[in-house]
Protein backbone atom coordinates (compact mmCIF):
# COMPACT_ATOMS: atom_id res chain seq x y z
CA UNK A 1 0.00 0.00 0.00
CA UNK A 2 1.21 3.32 -0.98
CA UNK A 3 -0.07 7.16 -0.01
CA UNK A 4 -1.13 9.87 -3.02
CA UNK A 5 1.58 12.50 -3.03
CA UNK A 6 1.37 16.17 -4.06
CA UNK A 7 5.24 16.67 -5.55
CA UNK A 8 6.62 20.30 -6.49
CA UNK A 9 8.77 19.80 -9.98
CA UNK A 10 10.40 23.30 -9.50
CA UNK A 11 13.04 24.27 -12.27
CA UNK A 12 14.12 21.44 -14.72
CA UNK A 13 17.02 21.69 -12.76
CA UNK A 14 16.20 19.46 -10.58
CA UNK A 15 17.51 16.83 -12.22
CA UNK A 16 21.04 17.83 -12.06
CA UNK A 17 21.69 19.92 -8.66
CA UNK A 18 22.48 18.75 -5.46
CA UNK A 19 20.32 20.46 -2.93
CA UNK A 20 18.24 19.72 0.10
CA UNK A 21 15.36 19.41 -2.11
CA UNK A 22 16.85 16.78 -4.63
CA UNK A 23 18.20 14.42 -1.91
CA UNK A 24 14.89 14.72 -0.48
CA UNK A 25 13.13 13.33 -3.32
CA UNK A 26 16.38 10.50 -3.85
CA UNK A 27 15.43 8.99 -0.63
CA UNK A 28 11.69 8.69 -1.48
CA UNK A 29 12.49 5.65 -3.37
CA UNK A 30 13.61 3.84 0.13
CA UNK A 31 10.34 5.13 1.37
CA UNK A 32 7.60 4.10 -1.59
CA UNK A 33 8.38 0.94 -3.68
CA UNK A 34 4.86 0.97 -6.23
CA UNK A 35 4.71 -1.58 -8.88
CA UNK A 36 3.39 1.40 -11.15
CA UNK A 37 2.72 4.91 -11.31
CA UNK A 38 0.29 7.33 -12.65
CA UNK A 39 1.34 11.26 -12.74
CA UNK A 40 -0.63 14.30 -13.26
CA UNK A 41 1.78 16.89 -14.66
CA UNK A 42 1.45 20.49 -15.16
CA UNK A 43 2.85 20.34 -18.04
CA UNK A 44 0.56 18.62 -19.96
CA UNK A 45 -2.56 20.61 -20.50
CA UNK A 46 -5.90 19.18 -22.20
CA UNK A 47 -9.31 19.74 -22.28
CA UNK A 48 -10.04 16.60 -21.17
CA UNK A 49 -8.30 14.60 -18.94
CA UNK A 50 -5.75 12.37 -21.21
CA UNK A 51 -3.93 9.21 -19.68
CA UNK A 52 -1.53 7.58 -21.54
CA UNK A 53 -1.54 3.80 -22.66
CA UNK A 54 1.24 2.56 -24.76
CA UNK A 55 3.38 -0.05 -23.31
CA UNK A 56 6.42 1.61 -25.10
CA UNK A 57 9.19 3.29 -23.57
CA UNK A 58 8.42 7.24 -23.43
CA UNK A 59 10.22 9.75 -25.31
CA UNK A 60 11.98 12.21 -22.75
CA UNK A 61 10.45 15.82 -23.81
CA UNK A 62 12.65 18.84 -23.25
CA UNK A 63 9.68 21.53 -22.68
CA UNK A 64 12.36 24.19 -21.60
CA UNK A 65 15.06 25.92 -23.18
CA UNK A 66 18.21 28.03 -22.22
CA UNK A 67 19.22 25.80 -19.81
CA UNK A 68 23.31 23.64 -19.36
CA UNK A 69 23.89 21.24 -22.23
CA UNK A 70 23.77 18.90 -19.53
CA UNK A 71 19.82 19.06 -18.97
CA UNK A 72 19.46 18.04 -22.59
CA UNK A 73 21.60 14.96 -22.48
CA UNK A 74 19.46 13.02 -19.46
CA UNK A 75 16.92 10.08 -21.04
CA UNK A 76 14.10 8.89 -18.63
CA UNK A 77 13.30 5.60 -20.41
CA UNK A 78 10.36 4.72 -18.55
CA UNK A 79 8.03 2.06 -20.29
CA UNK A 80 3.74 2.83 -19.99
CA UNK A 81 1.55 0.72 -19.16
CA UNK A 82 -1.36 -0.04 -20.79
CA UNK A 83 -3.01 -2.14 -18.09
CA UNK A 84 -2.80 0.35 -15.41
CA UNK A 85 -3.61 3.61 -17.82
CA UNK A 86 -7.21 1.41 -19.43
CA UNK A 87 -7.49 0.68 -15.37
CA UNK A 88 -7.10 4.83 -14.94
CA UNK A 89 -9.65 5.61 -18.23
CA UNK A 90 -12.17 2.85 -16.43
CA UNK A 91 -12.03 4.62 -12.99
CA UNK A 92 -12.71 7.83 -14.41
CA UNK A 93 -15.47 6.85 -16.15
CA UNK A 94 -17.34 5.31 -13.97
CA UNK A 95 -16.91 8.34 -12.07
CA UNK A 96 -18.65 10.26 -14.97
CA UNK A 97 -15.72 11.61 -15.70
CA UNK A 98 -14.86 12.68 -19.49
CA UNK A 99 -11.27 11.13 -20.38
CA UNK A 100 -9.54 10.08 -23.63
CA UNK A 101 -6.35 8.03 -24.46
CA UNK A 102 -3.29 8.79 -25.81
CA UNK A 103 -0.37 6.64 -27.18
CA UNK A 104 2.22 8.62 -28.43
CA UNK A 105 3.10 11.36 -26.08
CA UNK A 106 6.67 11.75 -24.30
CA UNK A 107 7.47 12.39 -20.84
CA UNK A 108 7.44 16.30 -20.24
CA UNK A 109 9.71 17.39 -17.42
CA UNK A 110 6.88 17.76 -15.26
CA UNK A 111 7.12 13.72 -14.86
CA UNK A 112 10.72 13.01 -15.61
CA UNK A 113 12.62 15.34 -13.35
CA UNK A 114 10.94 14.31 -10.53
CA UNK A 115 10.82 10.40 -11.53
CA UNK A 116 14.96 10.67 -12.49
CA UNK A 117 15.57 11.79 -9.32
CA UNK A 118 13.02 9.33 -7.37
CA UNK A 119 13.33 5.69 -9.70
CA UNK A 120 16.58 6.88 -11.80
CA UNK A 121 16.42 3.37 -13.01
CA UNK A 122 13.32 4.16 -15.12
CA UNK A 123 12.23 0.23 -14.13
CA UNK A 124 8.84 1.12 -12.68
CA UNK A 125 5.99 1.95 -15.51
CA UNK A 126 4.50 4.82 -15.56
CA UNK A 127 1.28 6.07 -16.73
CA UNK A 128 1.59 10.05 -17.42
CA UNK A 129 -1.64 11.81 -17.12
CA UNK A 130 -2.80 15.89 -18.20
CA UNK A 131 -4.71 18.72 -16.49
CA UNK A 132 -7.14 21.18 -17.21
CA UNK A 133 -6.33 24.19 -15.62
CA UNK A 134 -9.68 25.99 -16.41
CA UNK A 135 -11.45 22.99 -14.38
CA UNK A 136 -13.01 24.13 -10.74
CA UNK A 137 -11.20 22.86 -7.71
CA UNK A 138 -14.02 20.82 -6.74
CA UNK A 139 -13.74 18.92 -10.00
CA UNK A 140 -10.41 18.10 -9.90
CA UNK A 141 -10.66 16.89 -6.44
CA UNK A 142 -13.40 14.70 -7.62
CA UNK A 143 -10.74 13.31 -10.47
CA UNK A 144 -8.55 12.34 -7.78
CA UNK A 145 -11.33 10.30 -5.85
CA UNK A 146 -12.22 8.89 -9.04
CA UNK A 147 -9.02 6.98 -8.33
CA UNK A 148 -9.40 6.78 -4.59
CA UNK A 149 -7.81 3.27 -3.53
CA UNK A 150 -4.83 2.73 -6.50
CA UNK A 151 -2.91 2.99 -3.44
CA UNK A 152 -4.57 -0.21 -1.91
CA UNK A 153 -2.59 -1.86 -5.50
CA UNK A 154 0.78 -0.02 -4.83
CA UNK A 155 0.13 2.23 -7.61
CA UNK A 156 1.29 5.58 -6.13
CA UNK A 157 -0.94 8.46 -7.71
CA UNK A 158 1.41 11.63 -7.76
CA UNK A 159 0.26 15.40 -8.64
CA UNK A 160 3.35 17.44 -10.18
CA UNK A 161 2.87 21.27 -9.58
CA UNK A 162 3.70 23.62 -7.68
CA UNK A 163 1.61 25.56 -4.84
CA UNK A 164 3.53 28.99 -5.45
CA UNK A 165 4.34 29.08 -8.92
CA UNK A 166 4.66 32.90 -9.95
CA UNK A 167 7.68 33.20 -12.78
CA UNK A 168 7.51 37.15 -12.87
CA UNK A 169 7.69 37.53 -8.86
CA UNK A 170 10.95 35.21 -8.48
CA UNK A 171 13.64 36.34 -7.11
CA UNK A 172 16.81 35.03 -8.63
CA UNK A 173 19.33 34.03 -6.12
CA UNK A 174 17.13 34.62 -2.50
CA UNK A 175 17.07 31.68 -0.67
CA UNK A 176 14.95 33.09 1.90
CA UNK A 177 11.46 32.99 1.36
CA UNK A 178 9.11 35.85 0.43
CA UNK A 179 6.30 36.31 3.84
CA UNK A 180 3.45 36.46 1.34
CA UNK A 181 4.63 33.07 -0.12
CA UNK A 182 5.22 31.46 3.24
CA UNK A 183 1.50 33.03 4.44
CA UNK A 184 -0.17 31.20 1.38
CA UNK A 185 1.03 27.98 1.84
CA UNK A 186 0.17 28.18 5.64
CA UNK A 187 -3.37 29.05 4.63
CA UNK A 188 -3.26 25.87 2.72
CA UNK A 189 -1.66 23.86 5.70
CA UNK A 190 -4.13 25.28 7.90
CA UNK A 191 -7.45 24.34 6.01
CA UNK A 192 -5.89 20.46 5.04
CA UNK A 193 -5.44 19.77 9.27
CA UNK A 194 -9.28 21.18 9.50
CA UNK A 195 -10.51 19.10 6.80
CA UNK A 196 -12.20 22.05 5.38
CA UNK A 197 -12.54 21.68 1.75
CA UNK A 198 -14.86 24.03 1.17
CA UNK A 199 -12.38 26.67 2.09
CA UNK A 200 -9.36 25.03 0.06
CA UNK A 201 -12.24 25.02 -3.11
CA UNK A 202 -12.96 28.77 -2.58
CA UNK A 203 -9.08 29.86 -2.55
CA UNK A 204 -9.26 32.02 -5.00
CA UNK A 205 -11.96 34.06 -2.56
CA UNK A 206 -10.38 33.26 0.79
CA UNK A 207 -6.45 32.51 1.00
CA UNK A 208 -3.83 35.67 1.53
CA UNK A 209 -2.14 36.72 -1.70
CA UNK A 210 -3.85 33.92 -3.84
CA UNK A 211 -3.93 35.78 -7.04
CA UNK A 212 0.29 36.51 -6.78
CA UNK A 213 0.77 32.52 -5.94
CA UNK A 214 -1.40 31.19 -8.29
CA UNK A 215 -1.74 33.52 -11.27
CA UNK A 216 -2.63 30.61 -13.66
CA UNK A 217 -3.97 27.82 -12.15
CA UNK A 218 -1.78 24.77 -14.36
CA UNK A 219 0.63 24.53 -11.25
CA UNK A 220 -1.77 24.26 -8.52
CA UNK A 221 -4.91 21.74 -9.38
CA UNK A 222 -2.43 18.77 -9.86
CA UNK A 223 -2.45 19.52 -5.74
CA UNK A 224 -6.20 18.71 -5.27
CA UNK A 225 -5.83 15.24 -8.00
CA UNK A 226 -3.48 13.89 -5.59
CA UNK A 227 -5.55 15.24 -2.08
CA UNK A 228 -8.38 13.42 -3.93
CA UNK A 229 -7.09 10.29 -4.37
CA UNK A 230 -5.36 10.15 -0.80
CA UNK A 231 -6.96 8.36 2.25
CA UNK A 232 -9.57 10.65 3.35
CA UNK A 233 -9.30 9.13 6.90
CA UNK A 234 -6.06 10.56 7.51
CA UNK A 235 -4.90 13.87 7.75
CA UNK A 236 -2.45 15.32 5.16
CA UNK A 237 1.48 15.12 6.31
CA UNK A 238 3.88 17.69 5.17
CA UNK A 239 7.08 15.95 3.58
CA UNK A 240 8.76 18.18 2.79
CA UNK A 241 8.93 21.94 2.88
CA UNK A 242 11.68 24.53 1.49
CA UNK A 243 11.28 27.40 -0.99
CA UNK A 244 13.96 29.27 -3.72
CA UNK A 245 14.31 32.31 -5.87
CA UNK A 246 12.37 34.00 -2.86
CA UNK A 247 8.60 32.93 -4.11
CA UNK A 248 9.10 29.22 -5.56
CA UNK A 249 7.25 26.57 -2.99
CA UNK A 250 8.94 23.32 -2.75
CA UNK A 251 5.74 22.16 -0.22
CA UNK A 252 5.49 18.60 -0.78
CA UNK A 253 2.59 16.60 0.70
CA UNK A 254 1.38 12.91 1.43
CA UNK A 255 -2.63 11.84 0.96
Amino acid sequence: MVPSLFLAHGSPMLAIEQTDYTRFLSGLAGRYKPKAIVIFTAHWERPVTTVSVSDDVYETIYDFGGFPDELYQIQYPARGSSIVGSMVLDRLSKHGIQAAADQSRGLDHGSWTLLHRMYPDAAIPVVQVSVNPYTPPREQYAIGEALRGLGDEDILVIGSGVTVHNLRMVLWGQKTPEPWAVEFDDWLLAQMERGDLQALFDYEKLAPHARQAVPRAEHFVPLYIAMGSGDPSRKPEVIHRSYDFGTLSYLCLQF
